[in-house]
């Protein structure tokens, strides 16, 4: 062979040798880019989750992801001195307090938010706590009153809970005298609901939105104390308190505080003007049974963060529910919380701002 033809062997195997080196090379470069982890930027973004729709509680406005279907529960509780200190009064959404024989107060409770353990001393109805519980359409709970009272609450579509009739859910406390022992289990006294008082309550108030302020707040004057005479025997006050975000209780000077030590707390406290008359009937000491009345309408004063506004209340039926109207007719907004409501006589009672 000739040595032309030898150097052209050479070259064409060397010529090979690089092609498929090259060959290689590129398949290894074109591996080692389709492996390749993308880039962080190249990833999509994660999805935030949509924040759950929140619901008011009806009787207090306070906003949660769902409120159950269960009724409301009205309660008639003690005020004289022997029923102090009582259980549960913290726990209720709204309550009414009105003037009795004697010129003691009692209490209507209503709890639908949150259930207390006990509650009481639980004791007999009066005339007005129909209007109070008609809007309410849920369960009232007593012990004892006059046929014609209890009659009046059942007309309104309430069903009734009687401590006499035998209804489960109450006992005695050995600790207390009668009749200022009596109390009940709210949950007990809920699963005695019927098929026809099965649903939550219409709402009401009116609340301001979560992140506004309430109608005294935006439009009313600062306030630090709402003093009230509802008779000779009962003068209850309220002080706003700011670490507590919310009215104080004081029964006269002496602080308000419930069976478990803490002070009762609003955290709104509307004051109504109500007419009180006598009826005919009388307790065991001769004294006139009082009725507040409370279908009408007139002046009234709201209390929301450390601040009060004048305004004006109506009801137009025992079922309606009380309407609060401030400036230029617009309904009051109160903040969200718990709210206790005064009925304080026309004439005999008295209100004062500090």
């Amino acid at each position: 062979m000739s040595h032309r033809m030898l150097t052209r062997r050479r070259l064409g195997r060397t010529a090979a040798a690089l092609t498929m080196t090259g060959a290689l090379a590129l398949t290894a470069a074109c591996g080692a880019e389709e492996t390749k982890p993308a880039a962080a930027s190249d990833s999509p973004a994660p999805v935030a989750p949509p924040a759950p729709a929140l619901v008011p509680w009806p009787l207090t406005g306070v906003e949660v992801e769902a409120v159950p279907a269960r009724p409301a529960l009205a309660v008639k509780i003690e005020n004289s001195v022997a029923a102090r200190p009582q259980s549960g009064l913290n726990a209720a959404d709204v309550v009414w307090e009105q003037v009795v024989e004697g010129g003691i107060t009692r209490f209507v409770a209503v709890f639908h938010s949150t259930l207390p353990p006990d509650m009481g001393p639980v004791r007999s109805v009066r005339p007005m706590d129909a209007a109070i519980a008609g809007p309410l359409r849920g369960l009232f709970a007593f012990s004892g009153g006059g046929p014609a009272y209890i009659r009046a609450i059942a007309d309104t579509g309430a069903q009734v809970v009687s401590q006499n009739s035998g209804a489960d859910g109450y006992f005695r406390l050995g600790t207390r005298p009668a009749p200022h022992n009596v109390y009940a289990d709210p949950a007990k006294l809920l699963a005695q609901a019927d098929p026809g008082h099965q649903a939550q309550p219409a709402g009401e108030f009116v609340f301001a939105r979560a992140g506004q302020p309430p109608t005294a707040v935006a439009l009313g004057a600062p306030a630090s104390a709402v003093q009230l005479t509802l008779s000779a025997s009962s003068r209850p006050n309220w002080t706003w308190s700011q670490p507590d975000n919310g009215w104080l209780r004081a029964e006269g000077e002496t602080p308000a505080t419930g069976a478990d030590g803490a002070r009762l707390r609003a955290a709104n406290v509307v004051v109504l003007r109500v007419d009180v008359v006598n009826t005919a009937a009388r307790d065991g000491a001769g004294n006139p049974v009082p009725e507040t009345v409370m279908v009408g309408g007139g002046e009234a004063i709201v209390a929301s963060g450390g601040s009060t506004i004048a305004a004006t209340w109506s009801k137009a039926s025992p079922t309606d529910p009380l309407l609060l109207s401030g400036p230029g007719g617009a309904p009051v907004e109160l903040a969200p919380g718990n709210t206790w409501v005064e009925l304080v006589p026309n004439g005999t009672g008295s209100v004062a701002l500090g």
